[in-house]
Formats: C-alpha cells, structure tokens, sequence
C-alpha cells in the first residue's frame, strides 16, 4: 500500500492500522497474502511518486495506491495530483504490476469548484489506466462520521479502519485476481 497517514496508522497502534487489517480480512478468505506498509504519514502524490523505487524494492506482485488526501488539504492544484497519480500508474503499468488506485474527496471547506476539480481528477485518472481496479474513495462510509474517526476528524480510529476494510475488500479481491496466472 503506497499511500500517507492513513496507510501508516496514523495515531492507532500498528496491528489496528489499514494494512494490518486489510491482511488479515484477506487471511480470514483463505487469500495467503502479505500487505506491505509503504505509508508516510504527510505525504502527497508528488512524495509518493519520488519514493516509488523505494516503495516497489520488496518487489510486490499488486500495488495499491491511496494517495491523495494530502494535496486536498493543502489546496495543491488538482492536475497535479492527477499528474503525480498518473505517473505512479504508468510506473506500475511498465512494469506489469496490477493497480487500485483509491480515490479521494477534498475537504468540504475548500468549495464546490475545488471539490469537483480534484475528485474529477480521480475520474480520469480511472478513465486514462482501465487497466486499474478504481476504489472511489478510500474514506468511504468514515469520512464525516465522528464515531469512526479520531478526534482530529481526519484520520480513521480502529473502527473506521474496519469500515475501510470491509467496504474496499471486493476492489482489493479484484486486483488480486489480476496478480494470478491467466
């Protein structure tokens, strides 16, 4: 998983963060994988795009990329998050590795205008690599929801993890699915 803060468990304990949990939902289907955390807490698109190679060097067989959440609350100019997700995907694709690219949504308080350039960004982006499993956005179901937040109102508590979970799994056994022989 190359993503931020909320891939890197931000404020929970290790074994209570996304990939931990993802893993083992997978294990409870009988999928022996492994999840990696290749999450950096404050990173943006532009972070994990620079930090790919490192990222890719335990040499997956699937990436998924939940980027995005920090150029939304900076503000950063939504074609360049594109840009930036964009050339990860093209990365992943050269190199044959099956991609989930989770969308992201920008904070309300940024506008309407803001709002539908960045989550449009997403859209194309999905448009631009079919070959990619596309998962909406990531905070589905958690975000805005203080019962499954912390009390930053940003990053997911244990339980919103478990939402996250549950709701992204079949996008997850989807690119799963892409890693096996055809």
């Amino acid at each position: 998983m190359l993503g931020d803060s909320i891939t890197a468990a931000y404020g929970l304990a290790h074994e209570q963060g996304l990939p931990v949990q993802l893993e083992a939902a997978l294990r409870a289907k009988g999928l022996p994988v492994t999840v990696l955390d290749a999450g950096v807490s404050g990173d943006t698109t532009a972070g994990g795009r620079s930090r790919l190679d490192w990222a890719l060097a335990d040499k997956p067989d699937a990436v998924i990329v939940a980027l995005g959440g920090n150029d939304g609350l900076r503000a950063l100019d939504p074609k360049d998050t594109e840009a930036n997700l964009g050339a990860i995907l093209d990365a992943l694709k050269a190199r044959n590795l099956p991609a989930l690219l989770a969308g992201m949504l920008a904070p309300p308080n940024l506008g309407a205008e803001y709002g539908r350039e960045f989550a449009d960004s997403f859209t194309r982006l999905h448009q631009a690599h079919p070959e990619a499993v596309f998962y909406p956005f990531l905070l589905d179901g958690v975000a805005g929801d203080a019962a499954l937040n912390q009390a930053d109102r940003i990053h997911p508590n244990p339980q919103g993890v478990k939402v996250i979970v549950a709701r992204m799994l079949p996008a997850v056994e989807a690119l799963l699915r892409k890693t096996e022989p055809s």
